[in-house]
């Protein structure tokens, strides 16, 4: 499987806002819940956000209400809306399908940072 192609992170301050993106292959898409996971150092990734094939959508706790999850069907691809950053959501943010025997290797990610 051709690895998922992470964009959009960068620099914030806290209460401001970014938009991930997530380029997969269309097999991938068409055929697969996704979700948006993360990795803060020192601790293990952890899933933020699902999204199913018929658009329904989960989040963890401490995302909800700042956090929306989307597909895009026309480019393969799976955003992060995130609002509201905080210092403590700063981690290398990845995507990959909610089913283990659809993926393949992970991304490189895209690093989040909030700071002032």
């Amino acid at each position: 499987q051709v690895q998922p192609v992470e964009s959009g992170g960068g620099l914030v301050q806290p209460g401001g806002s970014l938009r991930l993106s997530c380029a997969v292959s269309g097999s991938i898409f068409r055929l697969n819940a996704m979700g948006w996971y993360r990795q803060a150092p020192g601790k293990q990734r952890e899933l933020v956000a699902t999204i199913t094939l018929r658009g329904i959508t989960t989040y963890v706790d401490s995302v909800k209400g700042r956090f929306t999850i989307s597909r895009e069907s026309a480019r393969n691809t799976v955003h992060l809306q995130m609002n509201s950053l905080k210092p403590e959501d700063t981690a290398v943010y990845y995507c990959n399908p909610l089913n283990a025997a659809s993926r393949g290797s992970w991304g490189q990610g895209t690093q989040v940072t909030v700071s002032s």
